[in-house]
């Protein structure tokens, strides 16, 4: 599982992860049930995004793969729940919003779905059609005691689809249109396919009358006879024309506001909803079905809908948007109430529950070569251990995979994150609301052991990566941030919970203030603007996705032990300048496990006796050995190595603009035990390595930065490649190499691999091809004594 390093090496992690099984120390504070040094009914709630290797992740085979995944993790978590194909992020650039497959059942174990049999299963459609939409929908209409007259047929609008058609070219069909854009090719021929005149499904106008605690449905009133829908691939409930409904003043439009979740709220009720089907159209208030007048502001108008639309043979009905979450589930019970009379097989999909803490989910979304998981919040170590275990287990069962390898054969991560989210119980009850002193504690040691930052960070760091540090291409944030802290109440004062949020937001950003990429993330927790962003959360980011599930429980622990220090004693220290020294001396494995291990260090002092050799496996596979070499009783290591990549200025690319990331560059750290510091030095091409003590007698370390490939555009664009790397042990008394090795960045015959690896075994082979004992450089080697730069004196910059 290392990276680059020997046969014999690769049992490294293996080794390690299997002494882990026998239970490691936890202090009475961290174990399941226990509240001591915790805070009051709040443990860490933790969400794990889960990552699949890029071949099983892209076209329609993310889709399935992800759903085969949220059956296996239903019955894992919510048995009782009901399942929900909703809409995701909608991110510039993309046509189309993301989808997000979801799982919600009641936190107090009562079931909200009773027969799982009545859930579709898109990869076995039941041949449902266009009929058994409007079956249901009446059906359901009748349920809730609504006129059936109100079901309406939904088309796909016809003028636009026939102008469409005439701008097409003439040598073309709209079957076969040839179009560039190919969601529009689709999009034609499934349109043309079906015929104009076909209904693609029913809505049904319905929204909750709370002070009669009834639904309540009417006509909708609209210029064409038919309801045409917006042209689009979406679900027809996200393209009903509402703005087509008869006009009302703004006072006058009844849009569900999101509920306040620092609202306490009742219990929900035990007993589960039963309806019993009634005439249809009873006690249906007949004044409202009047079409407004001219300028008359239209109150009364219903303007959200239930809708029924049968696609690839699947009947999936559209929830629309509901303000209670009790309404929400009301309409559910009545959906599958439906859906056993009928005896027929449906998809939930449409608007989701409103956020509320008695309801649990978790969530299955994409994003680019991957499938992100959220799970649900755990309440102790207990629930941390048994959830991160069901993820990774039925991740790998659906042929899903945490890790990836690369066409050198490098062993990385997914590319994906694999964050963590700390609140409470409810919002109000968040640690970090009730202590913001506790925030400041975990911002001001992070920034102190920058190992926190890198240790179990991606290939991507610094200033522009998806996690920057606050003192990253920002070192006057520091002094901006001191007089922050200065502004938050000590431990035992009182604060209102919007103090830390407005101190800290705009400090918690990266280079161009985006508040969501930043190590810290604040953005859910008290955000007066949002309800959903007013939910007691932070999110640490900086943490990639592990290939093995006690490696994130490991981390976890960690975060634990941390959080349950700073509770009982808060951090003070003053902030450190780290200035330069940031990426230099702490972009070397070496000094980053040191600063690790003071961690560990003062842990234990704490009365948290972690023990470091837990994490060796996250430093085996953030910093794989590229290779080893000995001569003369001097032994080169040499080791992978962080490497922050620069953004580059805007480029014209398809489409407008675009910043590529410069990751041509690369860094190695040299790893040197006994050597003469006045007779051998180690050169790297010719140039000597500044090669730091590092305590021990004859051990010296030191990094080369160097240009592994040559990009089309790149900072410096005029450097060559520096590849291969050519090692030599120099004896300065004899000015010759006793020995060395050879790096390659690629096969070192030349060849290119056009697949990833397939497997571990063959990884490995593409990297041990790529390291050479041989080649070092013959006859006589006279090389001038390193000069260390005053700004990166740790680092061998072979571009300079």
């Amino acid at each position: 599982m290392s990276v680059r390093r020997r046969v014999a090496n690769c049992g490294v992690i293996h080794s390690i992860l299997y002494s882990m099984r026998s239970e490691p120390f936890i202090p009475e504070s961290m174990k399941p049930g226990s509240s001591a040094g915790l805070p009051r009914a709040v443990p860490p709630a933790v969400h794990t995004l889960l990552k699949s290797k890029a071949r099983y992740g892209r076209g329609p085979t993310k889709r399935r793969r992800a759903t085969e995944l949220l059956w296996r993790l239903r019955k894992h978590f919510g048995a009782n729940g009901f399942v929900h194909f909703g809409q995701g992020k909608w991110y510039p650039g993309e046509q189309l919003p993301r989808w997000a497959l979801g799982c919600y059942w009641r936190a107090d174990g009562q079931p909200l779905w009773r027969d799982a049999s009545l859930i579709a299963d898109e990869s076995h459609p039941a041949g449902h059609g266009v009929a058994e939409a409007e079956r249901f929908l009446k059906a359901l209409a009748g349920r809730l005691d609504l006129s059936e007259e109100y079901v309406r047929a939904a088309f796909e609008d016809a003028w636009y689809y026939l102008w469409r058609e005439r701008r097409l070219p003439i040598n073309v069909d709209p079957f076969d249109s040839r179009l560039d854009d190919e969601p529009e090719r689709k999009r034609l021929w499934r349109v043309f396919g079906r015929h104009l005149d076909a209904a693609v499904g029913y809505a049904l106008p319905i929204e909750r009358n709370r002070t009669a605690g009834a639904w309540r449905s009417g006509p909708w009133f609209l210029r064409d006879e038919r309801l045409y829908l917006i042209p689009g691939d979406s679900p027809m409930g996200h393209r009903l024309p509402l703005d087509s409904l008869p006009w009302a003043a703004e006072g006058d439009s009844p849009y569900p506001a999101e509920p306040d979740p620092t609202v306490a709220r009742a219990r929900l009720s035990q007993a589960p909803p039963t309806f019993q089907r009634g005439a249809p159209g009873r006690d249906i208030p007949r004044e409202r079905d009047r079409s407004p007048a001219r300028f008359e502001s239209a109150a009364w108008i219903v303007r959200s809908a239930i809708c029924a639309e049968a696609r690839g043979g699947v009947l999936y009905i559209f929830m629309p948007p509901v303000a209670a979450l009790e309404d929400y589930l009301d309409l559910v019970a009545a959906v599958e109430a439906t859906a056993s009379e009928l005896s027929v097989r449906i998809a939930l999909e449409g608007y989701p529950p409103p956020l509320d803490s008695r309801l649990k989910h978790f969530l299955v979304t994409p994003d680019p070569g991957v499938i992100e998981v959220n799970v649900q919040a755990s309440s102790g170590w207990g629930d941390l251990v048994s959830t991160t275990t069901a993820v990774y287990d039925e991740a790998h069962q659906a042929r899903l995979t945490t890790e990836k390898f690369m066409l050198d054969g490098r062993h990385t991560g997914t590319g994906g994150g694999n964050h963590f989210v700390l609140g409470g119980a409810t919002p109000l009850d968040s640690p970090f609301l009730r202590r913001p002193d506790l925030l400041r504690s975990l911002i001001s040691y992070w920034h102190n052991h920058p190992s926190l930052s890198y240790l179990f960070s991606g290939l991507f760091v610094g200033p522009t990566s998806q996690a920057p540090r606050v003192d990253e291409a920002r070192h006057d944030s520091v002094y901006e941030l001191e007089i922050a802290f200065d502004q938050l109440p000590e431990r035992d004062a009182d604060a209102p919970p919007w103090l830390a949020d407005r101190a800290l937001r705009h400090l918690l950003v990266d280079v161009a203030g985006n508040t969501h990429r930043a190590e810290f993330c604040i953005d859910k927790l008290y955000a007066p603007e949002s309800a959903s962003g007013r939910r007691g959360l932070l999110e640490l980011r900086a943490f990639e996705m592990p290939p093995h599930a006690r490696m994130s429980l490991a981390q976890q622990l960690l975060l634990r032990a941390l959080v349950a220090r700073f509770w009982r004693e808060p951090y003070t220290m003053r902030l450190v300048r780290w200035g330069t020294e940031l990426h230099d001396r702490f972009m070397l494995p070496h000094f980053v496990w040191l600063d690790f291990e003071d961690v560990v260090e003062e842990l234990g002092r704490a009365g948290y006796p972690l023990d470091s050799a837990w994490f060796l496996p996250h430093y085996e596979f953030r910093f794989p050995v590229a290779g080893e070499v000995a001569v003369r009783a001097i032994e080169l290591t040499l080791r992978q190595a962080l490497e922050p990549w620069p953004v580059l200025g805007e480029e014209g690319g398809a489409g407008g603009t675009a910043r590529y990331v410069d990751s041509s560059l690369e860094r190695l750290q040299v790893h040197v035990a006994g050597l003469t510091s006045d007779r051998f030095i180690v050169a790297c091409n010719g140039r000597a390595v500044p090669l730091q003590p590092t305590g021990r007698n004859g051990e010296y370390v030191g990094g080369v930065r160097f240009r592994a490939w040559q990009p089309a555009s790149a900072l410096h664009p005029t450097i060559a490649p520096h590849a291969p790397l050519t090692f030599d042990i120099v004896d300065t008394w004899m000015d010759r190499s006793l020995g060395g090795c050879r790096y390659h960045v690629a096969h070192p015959g030349g060849r290119s691999h056009d697949q990833f690896p397939v497997n571990s075994f063959e990884a490995e082979s593409r990297r041990l091809a790529r390291f050479s004992r041989l080649g070092h450089t013959p006859g006589a080697l006279r090389v001038a004594p390193a000069m260390p730069t005053r700004e990166f004196p740790y680092t061998l910059d072979l571009r300079a």
